[in-house]
């Protein structure tokens, strides 16, 4: 129905900065919000940023001000912009999407596979 693919994750050193890509395919009739999660070991899964497809972006507290999400409607992809990374930023982030297949069938959500993000010196 509807793939992700997550990219950009890695390793990278306190204060430095990634770029995760997220490619939605498939039967896509409608993407409504694009966004991306993140869990850590023996924590639960939380919002980093989501972004509709029309309207005002949303962030997580623990992004306000260092992450920045954006989407590409056209190439049906979001990104995540994370600067400043902290080692607390270690996680393995998810791509969701709410997405119709077809025009009479309901929003649902689907995610990726996850891409792992490592800050450390």
């Amino acid at each position: 129905q509807v793939q992700l693919v997550e990219s950009g994750g890695g390793l990278v050193h306190p204060g430095g900065s990634l770029r995760l890509s997220c490619q939605a395919s498939g039967c896509i009739f409608f993407l409504n919000a694009m966004g991306w999660f993140r869990q850590a070991p023996g924590k639960e899964r939380e919002l980093v940023a989501s972004i509709p497809s029309g309207g005002s972006t949303n962030y997580g507290d623990s992004a306000k001000g260092r992450f920045t999400i954006s989407r590409d409607n056209a190439k049906n992809a979001a990104y995540l912009q994370m600067n400043s990374l902290k080692p607390e930023d270690t996680a393995v982030y998810y791509c969701n999407v709410k997405a119709k297949v077809t025009s009479w069938t309901g929003t649902r959500d689907y995610w990726g596979q996850g891409t792992q993000v490592t800050v450390s010196s």
